[in-house]
Parts: C-alpha cells; structure tokens; sequence
C-alpha cells in the first residue's frame, strides 16, 4: 500500500481506505468495505433521512461526515449512527444504513473540508457498522445495486466504530 493508503481489520470487516490531500482542496477519501464475517452487515455511511428529506444529499449518495476537533489540530472525520436528539425534534435524523452481505463488498468516496480555527494537522476516519438484523431496520430502497435501510436509533449504542490511524497532512502519510 502507498502511504497515503490503509488497512483496518477487524472481526467482521475489512476497510481500506486511501486519503487524497491536496493545498486549497477538500480532503478525497475513497474506500472499499469488505464484510468477512457470516452475517451481513449495516454500514452507516448514508447519512440520515432528514439530509433526504431536505435535500442535502439523495437517497443512497454517501453522507456528509460528522466532524469532532479532537485539539492540537487532530480531526476526526466519522460516519456513524447518532442517537435520537434531546428533544426530539418534529422531523428526526433517522439513519440510514447500506446493507452489505456476508462476503459483500461496499465501495465509496467522499469529500470533506475539516472546519476547525486552525489548521488540520492530522486526520482520521471512522466508520459505524453493526450487525444487520431484520427487526431493527425498515424502509428498504434498492439505489444504484445497494440496499439502503432506515435504521432504529438504538443503532448508535449497537454500532462498533472502525478507524483509520492517523493521517498527518504535512507527510501525506498515515501514521503506523
């Protein structure tokens, strides 16, 4: 792998993931998910349906990633099940999950721009996946050959995150 690329593992999956940064340019992540376990899988990489509802991305496009300033210019970028907001608002950010089959493979890519008072100085990405059991999702759409699915907010308790190392952006090279 070239150094702006990585490999996690866990489990059941397998991610890997390549940044591409560029001076006065959003942050490129392209990935390719790999469920190797023997149940499929719910990847939580699409968002929530009040973004669809409001037309900030289409059903079945990659969300906007969730962005926490870490401090000391460490920002991680994250694609996760939320829980129900406190109070709960009149149209909730349901999330919504691709499916992916045991032995499946989800490929995507997105792009960020960090926000943060300085510069990002290193980066990483985490990723929300669980166990897709039938009772605790509905709504399925069929969008471009992956099956979406609106997702229970218990989902952000159940979820298990996976993240890349860091990334520092001044060697373009993940951290080992």
């Amino acid at each position: 792998m070239s150094s702006n690329a990585t490999r996690v593992e866990s489990d059941d999956v397998v991610v890997d993931v390549r940044f591409e940064a560029r001076a006065s340019a959003p942050l490129e992540v392209h990935y390719r998910l790999q469920n190797i376990g023997a149940a499929p899988l719910a990847v939580f990489d699409r968002g929530d349906r009040h973004a669809v509802l409001t037309k900030r991305h289409a059903t079945g496009d990659i969300g906007q990633p969730g962005t926490r300033d870490e401090g000391n210019g460490d920002i991680t970028l994250s694609h996760m099940a939320k829980p129900l907001p406190t109070p709960s608002p009149t149209l909730p950010p349901v999330p919504l999950a691709a499916k992916v089959e045991s032995g499946g493979v989800l490929e995507g890519r997105f792009t960020a721009s960090p926000m943060s008072l300085d510069a990002p100085k290193r980066l990483r990405w985490c990723l929300g996946v669980s166990t897709f059991e039938p009772a605790r999702f509905s709504a399925p759409e069929q969008v471009g050959g992956i099956e979406i699915w609106h997702a229970s907010f218990d989902e952000a308790a159940r979820q298990k995150t996976v993240c890349t190392p860091w990334f520092d952006i001044a060697s373009s090279r993940f951290e080992t």
